[in-house]
Order: structure tokens, then C-alpha cells, then sequence
């Protein structure tokens, strides 16, 4: 009961003294908290109990054994047409103090911390009274199984992210925030407490050590309850950490390089085909560039046939410049050879002549000789 004395009355006397500098609060009840709230923690938004329930978004309280958290749950408003403006620490003259939250008929200042789930900083994007019915934002809002009539959609940028997570405004590494003109007017109007079952959510975590940042090291196994009070069962969603879910999507490529090797040839054949084709890429300006080297091979077949051995001076002089790169293109060079290949051709074309005469004998009447069987007449003369 000590701690849950100290903290309600902590809270419900921040929340009395809204008008009191942050300092004058602080020195109201008697503490100085000069130690800054830990982080928010990373957690999902559990399903709606029924419709008419509002989100009011967790936070970090402070007890005689440091700072613990009071789990984030749905609650119904004192009344129609109330909504929930978030409590917040802020930082000044030195020390940390608790502004405690309201309901109201609008939105006021509660330090520019980003809560998420419609709490972006300013303002709340969860949803509206309209009509005397609360409209929920479908974007923001978990309904679960529930049957929820009076929806509409609209896109919330940095939904439920805080980049930073920080929980509390000024100070070194807090969120520079200044009420608008409409967060200052809204201060000014009538505000209702937290109800009852707000109060209950933030007793039972000051009496579970296992809510103490000390314990829990910022990741509350209990971070929001679909129901006030209760905190066991389908409602209730863990911390979470803030790089879990980064980590399988940096897993992804890990099978991307895995389908590389599936193209085997791109594996080993593709790194020994680049230098292929790359060689071939730099013999062919080696062979443009030689252009002027093919033509000497050229002119010696020409000389060989004009017989200029001047032309074929200048080109042996142009061939010690590139002597180096030149063998490896002469081993290219069997062309040359290629160009002999015709003359047999022409020779088989020359042979072709010689088989001619040889049907040149047959018009001779050899087999004339045939008639002699006519000597048979010669033994009538016997």
C-alpha cells in the first residue's frame, strides 16, 4: 500500500497541479527525479474488448524502487464525446516531472512523445466523436474478431513508430516539443481524471516487480492488456525488441546468393567467359589498330607479286613498335597460309586437262581388226 500511495498520489497530484511549472510539481510531493525515464517499449496494440473502448497508451510511472511500467489498455470513457490525452515527463530546473494525463473534450499537450497507435505527438488519429458515437480509424486501430460498424480509413504516417522512443520532453536527448496554440487552449478547458480502471491498471503494475525497469530492462513481459486490469490471458501482448523484426528481412539475401550458384554456369564459367571476352575485346582493337600492320602483310603479298620492297620497309619499321603484342597476334596469323591454299586448287583445276587426251584414243579403231576371222576362205584354196 506504501507504493501504491506514493505513486498515486504522484500521479493524481501531478495531474490536480496542471497549471504548476514542472518544478513546483516536483517540489509539491516532495520528490526530485533527476534520472530520465527509460525508452518506450516496442509492443503490438491488442484487439479491442467491445466497441466504445478508447486506447490509452502505456507508460512509464515512478515508484520508491525507480521507474516501472503501466501496460497500455482499452478503456471507456467517463462520458461521450471525452477523449484521452496521455500524461508525460518533462525535464526542467534540473529535474524530471510527471504531467499527469486527462480526458477531455480535446486533445492537449502531453510533450510531443510519440506513443503510437494514433498518439503521434499532436493530437490523436485513432478515431472521433461523431453523433455521439466514437468512429475508429481502421489504420490504427486492432479489432480483432470484434464487429466494428463506425469505421473509416485514414493512412497515419509513422504509425506506431517512434524513431527515437523517447519518453519524455527536454532536457539532454528529450523530445523539443512546444504546445501549439490549440493544445494551450485546450489545457484551459474542464478535465475529467483518469476513471477507475486507469488507476487500477497503474496499482497492479506498481505492485509487480517484474513492471520495474531494474527487472525488466525496458522490454516488460506485460507492455499492453486488452482489458484494464487484467493481465494474463488472450489480451495481453509482450515487449518485444525493436531490432527483431529487421533481422529475418536482413536473412532474405542469404537465399539470393544461394540461387547464384543454382546458375551454374554464371559461377565458374561466367568469371573465366568475362576474361575471355575480354581479350578478345582487346585483340580487336589490336587488330584495328594493326590495321596498318595487316596491310604490310598484305603489301608483302602484293610485293611479292609488284616487288616493292619499299612499302615493306616502313612496315617492317612499324613492326618493332608493337614486336611485343604482335607474336601473340601472329599466332593469329595462320591466315597467311590460308591465301596458298587456293594455288593447289587452281593446279587441281590446271590437272583437270590431263585426263582429256586420255579419251582422246578411243575414236582409234583398234578393234578392227576383228574382220580377220575372215581367213576361213583360206582353207577353200586347199
Amino acid at each position: 500500500m506504501r507504493r501504491f500511495g506514493f505513486v498515486i498520489g504522484l500521479s493524481m497530484g501531478l495531474s490536480a497541479a496542471l497549471a504548476v511549472p514542472h518544478a513546483a510539481q516536483a517540489q509539491l510531493l516532495g520528490i526530485s527525479i533527476t534520472i530520465a525515464p527509460p525508452e518506450l517499449p516496442v509492443y503490438e496494440q491488442p484487439a479491442i474488448p467491445a466497441p466504445g473502448y478508447i486506447w490509452t497508451p502505456g507508460y512509464w510511472a515512478y515508484g520508491p524502487d525507480g521507474y516501472f511500467w503501466v501496460p497500455g489498455t482499452w478503456v471507456e470513457p467517463p462520458s461521450v464525446g471525452l477523449l484521452w490525452t496521455p500524461g508525460y515527463w518533462g525535464w526542467r530546473d534540473g529535474i524530471y516531472a510527471w504531467n499527469g494525463g486527462y480526458w477531455g473534450s480535446h486533445i492537449g499537450f502531453y510533450g510531443g512523445v510519440n506513443y503510437g497507435f494514433g498518439y503521434g505527438g499532436v493530437g490523436y488519429e485513432g478515431g472521433y466523436w461523431r453523433g455521439g458515437v466514437f468512429s475508429y480509424n481502421t489504420t490504427v486501430n486492432n479489432f480483432g474478431g470484434v464487429s466494428v460498424t463506425n469505421v473509416y480509413n485514414k493512412t497515419v504516417i509513422n504509425n506506431n513508430v517512434n524513431i527515437t522512443r523517447t519518453s519524455f520532453n527536454g532536457g539532454n536527448g528529450g523530445v523539443t516539443a512546444q504546445p501549439t496554440p490549440q493544445e494551450q487552449a485546450a489545457a484551459q478547458e474542464h478535465h475529467v481524471a483518469p476513471v477507475a480502471a486507469q488507476t487500477q491498471q497503474q496499482h497492479l503494475a506498481s505492485t509487480n516487480r517484474a513492471f520495474l525497469a531494474s527487472e525488466n530492462h525496458g522490454r516488460p513481459a506485460v507492455a499492453a492488456t486488452s482489458r484494464p486490469g487484467e493481465f494474463t490471458g488472450k489480451g495481453v501482448v509482450a515487449a518485444r525488441e525493436a531490432g527483431s523484426v529487421p533481422a529475418p528481412a536482413g536473412a532474405k539475401p542469404l537465399p539470393t546468393p544461394a540461387a547464384v550458384p543454382g546458375a551454374r554456369p554464371g559461377v565458374a564459367a561466367a568469371p573465366a567467359a568475362k576474361p575471355l571476352e575480354n581479350r578478345p575485346l582487346e585483340n580487336k582493337p589490336l587488330e584495328t589498330k594493326p590495321v596498318a600492320s595487316n596491310p604490310p602483310a598484305n603489301k608483302q603479298l602484293e610485293n611479292r607479286a609488284v616487288g616493292q620492297p619499299q612499302a615493306a620497309r616502313p612496315n617492317a619499321a612499324a613492326r618493332p613498335v608493337a614486336a611485343a603484342p604482335k607474336p601473340a597476334v601472329v599466332a593469329a596469323a595462320p591466315k597467311p597460309p590460308r591465301p596458298p591454299a587456293p594455288p593447289p586448287a587452281v593446279h587441281r583445276v590446271a590437272a583437270a586437262p590431263h585426263p582429256a587426251p586420255h579419251p582422246a584414243p578411243r575414236p582409234a579403231p583398234r578393234p578392227a581388226p576383228r574382220p580377220a576371222p575372215k581367213g576361213p576362205p583360206h582353207p577353200e584354196h586347199h
